[in-house]
Order: structure tokens, then C-alpha cells, then sequence
């Protein structure tokens, strides 16, 4: 029986933030079929950030209506919700209307918020029912929540990228009485290995999954036998690593129940004022380039290089952060001077990969199999150095209080929507980052 109940709650946890994920890895085939084309994810950062009045909801109902709101049904509906936005999605991505004269994905933008209402919701509400169950598998749920994440990037994968061939084409010009035919090339990109369709079908599926192993969860006697072994050494990171990738996550009471669930607690470690001080700046730097101003401009650092170049970086960067957290749960390193590296090493990634976007439609090594290289590499460690960041930045914290670790979301929170809100304007309004065709690129080989 305890094996079960292992498999449930890791399949429980898929459903956490599989969607959201889902949708990140598949953007190297949506932009060049949505009206919003190079600027779409900078508009999926502001639509993430709204979503958080989820999480917001629940932690007002919690503070105001102390147990009168019931977990288990906001689950199933946050659930129900997901299977049948992903569901439409699959339907629905690609249709536009006309606002202003000009095509818009509006579809796509209102699916995409329900999806993220969702994923964010579930970071306040899915470990509140986990806690009901002893904390090995609390430990097993989030190892389903890191799978979340990296499954749709294995899936993205498989599913490859339309490579794009450049094809000559006529184009008449003139009037009645004179015509001029010009040749040029456009743009002919080749279908993946399965349709975007298919990919959203499949996270509808995953999102049946979670919601099946819920139902079983939520139906099973209380008194059966619980395992007693962790099936990885440490819950705290675990539980860190997932609350931190995800803001929102532990904002209220659920962080005592799992301090409760553990001992011997451990003694608070003493940090002056000036290191907290740095702890929590990192954190709110940390999450503002992780969340919002690297991810608002990675196809202008990426599309240059060809679809495959930000295909492999979406798909990469989705499965190295998971890693990066399995990573710290067994490699632990607590020094401030470390994380400050770090720190420093990943933002080092990401201002290159900013320095690209912003040099776009003409970054270095364009031409060259070494800048998609240098690309690729790029966002992955920039992706993985500042997501074991995180995650030591929240054991330093979890071990200090369970206020501090409230605190820490709370700048995590803020970070992803400074840099979402800073980035929107830049590449929306005053077109900063410059689009460029494939095929009719005007820049030196």
C-alpha cells in the first residue's frame, strides 16, 4: 500500500506546474504561427504574474475565513479547470480577432491565464493537502512536481522543431499596363514530429493523471500503513526547491505544518542584518532575471540563430532546472561567498544572453554553428546556476525561521513581477529588440 500512495502523490504532483511549463517548451513552434510572433513571451510573463490573484485569493480566504475554505474542493476545481483549458487550448490556440485593425491571440492570452490561474493556485493549495500525509510523501510529491517540469521538456524534444528552408518565391509588382515579377525567399518552416495540437492533448492527459491520483488520494482509508523510509535525504530541499521555482508556493501556514512534521527542529542560524540583507536582494534579483527579463526576450537572444537554437534552449532550460534541484538536494553548499558566485556566474549567462537579444537581428556568430552552441550552453547554465541559487538561498532560510521563508516568497514574488513589468513596456511599446526573417536577413555573414 505504501508504494501506491508513493505513485499517487508523485503523480499527483505533475499537475502542479506542468502546464505552465508545457507552454514554454512549445514556444519555439507558436511564435511563428501567433500574430504576436518574437514578442509573445514577454506577454506570457505579465499573464503569469497576473494569475498569482489565485494564490492571492486563497490566502485571503485563509486569513479571513480561518477553516471555512476546503482544499480538497478548490482542488478539484483548479483541476477541472486545467483538463478543459488544455483541452480548448488544443482547439483554440491559433485562432485571432481583430482589435484595433490588428490580429491579436486572444484566445491563446485568456486559455494561457486560466492555465497559470491554475499552476499558480496549486502552490497554495495542493501542499496543504499533502500535509495530511507524513512528510516521505510530501518528499514523493515533489519529486512529481519536478517531473512537471521536466517531462513536457523531454516530450518537446522528441517532438523537434519545424526546421525552417528558405524557398524562392515571385512577387508581381506595377500596375495594369506595366508588371514587374520579383524573386525572393521566404520563409518555409517543415512540420515537428507531432502537431502543437498533440502536445496540448498530452498535457490535458497529465492533468487527468494528477487529477485520477488525487481522487485516489482523497479516497483512501487514513489508517493504512505508512511507509517510514524517505526515498530521498532531504525534504526540506526538496520542498524549497519547488516552492521557490514557483512564487506563491508556502506563502502561509503550510511551511509550520511541514517544521511540525520534522525533528529535531534545528537551531536558527545567526545572520547579521547586512547578510540577510544580501540574501534577500539575491532573491529578489535572482527570480526578477528567472522570471521575467531573460524569459521576455529569449526568442530575440535565440531566433536569430534559427529555430532550432531556441528550441533547444526552451526545451534544455525547462529540464535543468529540475536537475539543478535534484543536484542540490545531494551537493549542498551553504556559504554566502559560493551563492554570491554563483550569483554572479548566472547573471554573467544572462547578460549575455540579454546582450544577443538586444544586438538581434544580428548577434555574434550568427552564421556560425558556434554561436547556436554558445546560445544553447548559455541559457542552460544561466538556467541551472540560478535555480541551485534558489534553492540554497531557501534552506539557508527555512532553517532560520518560517517567517523568513514567508519573507523570501514574498521577494521571489515581487522580483518576477519587477522584471516582468520592466521588460513588457521595453519590448511592447518602445520596440527595443528588433524581429528579423529567416531568409531575407540583412546582416554581414
Amino acid at each position: 500500500m505504501a508504494v501506491l500512495v508513493h505513485l499517487l502523490a508523485c503523480a499527483f504532483g505533475l499537475g502542479s506546474w506542468v502546464a505552465v511549463n508545457g507552454l514554454w517548451v512549445e514556444l519555439p513552434l507558436i511564435v511563428n504561427a501567433l500574430p504576436e510572433g518574437w514578442d509573445l513571451p514577454s506577454y506570457l510573463t505579465v499573464i503569469i504574474q497576473l494569475a498569482n490573484l489565485g494564490p492571492l485569493l486563497v490566502t485571503l480566504m485563509h486569513r479571513l475565513c480561518p477553516g471555512r475554505l476546503k482544499e480538497h474542493l478548490v482542488i478539484y476545481v483548479i483541476l477541472s479547470i486545467g483538463i478543459v483549458s488544455c483541452l480548448l487550448l488544443a482547439l483554440f490556440w491559433d485562432r485571432t480577432t481583430l482589435i484595433g485593425g490588428a490580429p491579436h491571440s486572444t484566445a491563446f492570452f485568456i486559455i494561457t491565464f486560466f492555465l497559470a490561474l491554475v499552476d499558480c493556485t496549486s502552490s497554495v493549495t495542493f501542499l496543504p493537502f499533502m500535509m495530511q500525509l507524513p512528510a516521505n510523501y510530501i518528499t514523493t510529491y515533489f519529486i512529481g512536481e519536478g517531473l512537471s517540469g521536466f517531462i513536457p521538456g523531454v516530450i518537446a524534444l522528441a517532438q523537434g522543431v519545424g526546421m525552417a528552408k528558405c524557398v524562392n518565391s515571385t512577387h508581381t509588382t506595377g500596375n495594369h499596363s506595366s508588371t514587374e515579377e520579383l524573386w525572393i525567399f521566404k520563409t518555409e518552416y517543415l512540420p515537428p514530429n507531432f502537431s502543437t495540437e498533440l502536445f496540448f492533448f498530452f498535457l490535458a492527459l497529465m492533468m487527468c493523471i494528477s487529477l485520477a491520483a488525487f481522487v485516489a488520494l482523497n479516497k483512501l482509508p487514513r489508517t493504512f500503513e505508512m511507509s517510514t523510509e524517505n526515498l530521498v535525504p532531504d525534504t526540506a530541499v526538496s520542498s524549497i526547491c519547488s516552492g521557490l521555482d514557483n512564487p506563491g508556493a508556502d506563502t502561509e501556514g503550510e511551511g509550520s505544518h511541514a517544521d511540525e512534521a520534522e525533528s529535531p527542529l534545528k537551531a536558527h542560524p545567526k545572520h547579521s542584518m547586512a547578510q540577510l540583507c544580501f540574501i534577500y536582494c539575491v532573491v529578489v534579483w535572482v527570480n526578477a532575471a528567472t522570471n521575467g527579463l531573460l524569459p521576455s526576450v529569449q526568442t530575440y537572444s535565440c531566433m536569430p540563430y534559427g529555430n532550432l537554437a531556441y528550441h533547444l534552449s526552451a526545451a534544455l532550460s525547462s529540464v535543468a532546472n529540475p536537475l539543478a534541484c535534484t543536484v542540490a538536494m545531494f551537493v549542498q553548499n551553504r556559504s554566502l561567498a559560493f551563492m554570491g558566485v554563483l550569483t554572479l556566474m548566472g547573471t554573467g549567462f544572462g547578460s549575455y544572453n540579454m546582450a544577443m537579444a538586444a544586438m538581434s537581428p544580428c548577434p555574434l556568430f550568427q552564421s556560425a554553428m558556434l554561436g547556436e552552441i554558445l546560445i544553447v550552453l548559455s541559457w542552460l547554465c544561466f538556467t541551472g546556476t540560478l535555480s541551485y541559487v534558489k534553492v540554497m538561498v531557501g534552506v539557508i532560510l527555512r532553517d532560520r525561521s518560517h517567517s523568513a521563508l514567508v519573507w523570501c516568497g514574498a521577494a521571489a514574488q515581487m522580483g518576477s513581477l519587477l522584471g516582468s513589468v520592466t521588460m513588457f513596456p521595453l519590448v511592447n511599446v518602445y520596440r527595443l529588440f528588433q524581429t528579423s526573417d529567416f531568409c531575407n536577413s540583412q546582416c554581414p555573414s
